[in-house]
């Protein structure tokens, strides 16, 4: 904990009364609700969740209220929740290919088995404002396609059937996956811990990353292979019961980005993958994070690491937006102390800097004025 000084409880105590007085707002609107924010501000509520790497609605809508709409500020006080829940087990892998698909969109083959499904998406609407939203109007309900009870093929199994693209990665069964939130960071890191730390890192920072990869600063050459957003299954091993039991149903973001691959003396040339799974719906996450796990592995495929994308360090170092948000911030806290000491040395550097270029002329008009 940062403790710069003593006193001011008066001050905290009365900016805290002011923070709550603002928070509520012109009295005479009604408050927003838990309720309201789950529903109508979804994709803030996901984006919380995502990264504060806690999956509940309730509490994630909750920390967005307490911010006032701050997202990382909700983002810090979820993930601060966290640290104080207790753990009683591990989930086993989620199997997307059985998700409930809600949306799910390919732009390397037109016809694809299960079809495309476009569902509830900002990407062929006019960015205009919609003057209508100002009233609370009358919305029709969309239409939905009768529940399919066949798994829907990814696009890579597609290309694997053909050996045109490189084998999923895989665990072996005494070996399992690190947990970033219980070990140091390390480098340079194995492929599991690096999804982890992009999955709960800031959307904006591997938006940028990733866009970055797209204008040359990394040899990638993208093609979204499928970005899929459904409900999947969460079971749980119970060694007592020799058998799997399901935890219940989460909303995910899946995407695999197909890259090239021109092969090696040991590979022959085949498409790469690129890989982003998100909680919630969070396309441009799980995007952006499918390209900055592709450039992450240049040093695998025998790459140049020439951009920042490609830095494992750099990017795993940086992305985090709750331990970045507390270094930043950390600046508003006194540094009187500091502050003063380094004031007293620029004092002393300069008045060694005058003595050093002091010429006799400005000697004698110096003696002159005193």
């Amino acid at each position: 904990m940062y403790v710069a000084v003593k006193g001011g409880e008066t001050a905290i105590a009365n900016a805290h009364r002011l923070l709550a007085d603002r928070r509520r707002g012109d009295r005479s609107l009604p408050a927003i609700s838990n309720e309201q924010v789950i529903e109508q501000l979804a994709l803030a509520v996901d984006r919380v969740m995502a990264e504060a790497s806690l999956y509940d609605r309730t509490l994630a809508a909750l920390a967005f209220r307490q911010a006032r709409g701050d997202m990382i500020e909700a983002i810090f006080l979820l993930r601060a929740y966290r640290t104080t829940l207790p753990r009683f087990g591990t989930s086993r892998p989620i199997d997307t290919a059985a998700m409930l698909v809600e949306r799910r969109v390919s732009a390397t083959y037109k016809d694809l088995p299960g079809g495309q499904l476009l569902g509830p998406t900002f990407d062929y609407t006019h960015r205009l404002l919609d003057p209508s939203l100002l009233d609370d109007g009358a919305v029709e309900e969309g239409e939905r396609r009768e529940e399919g009870g066949d798994d829907v093929m990814r696009v890579s199994d597609i290309l694997a059937q053909e050996g045109l693209i490189e084998g999923d990665g895989t665990l072996l069964d005494d070996e399992g996956g690190g947990d970033l939130t219980r070990e140091p960071m390390e480098f340079p890191m194995s492929r599991d811990l690096r999804l982890q730390a992009l999955a709960r890192g800031d959307e904006g920072f591997l938006l940028a990353l990733g866009y970055s990869t797209q204008r040359g600063y990394g040899r990638t050459h993208p093609f979204t292979g499928e970005i899929r957003i459904g409900e999947v299954e969460i079971e749980i091993e119970v060694p007592e019961l020799g058998h799997a039991v399901s935890l219940g149903e989460i909303r995910v973001t899946e995407c695999q980005m197909v890259n090239q691959f021109k092969g090696s003396a040991k590979v022959p040339p085949q498409f790469t993958r690129g890989y982003g799974l998100v909680f919630g719906q969070s396309e441009r996450k799980a995007m952006s994070m499918s390209l900055v796990d592709r450039a992450l592995r240049a040093k695998e495929f025998g790459e140049d690491i020439v951009a920042p994308a490609q830095d494992e360090e750099f990017v795993l170092s940086h992305c985090d937006n709750v331990q970045a948000t507390g270094f930043v911030e950390h600046l508003k806290l006194p540094h009187y102390v500091d502050f003063q000491a380094e004031l007293g040395l620029v004092r002393r550097m300069r008045a060694e800097y005058e003595a050093a270029n002091a010429t006799p002329e400005s000697s004698e008009k110096k003696e002159a004025a005193e």
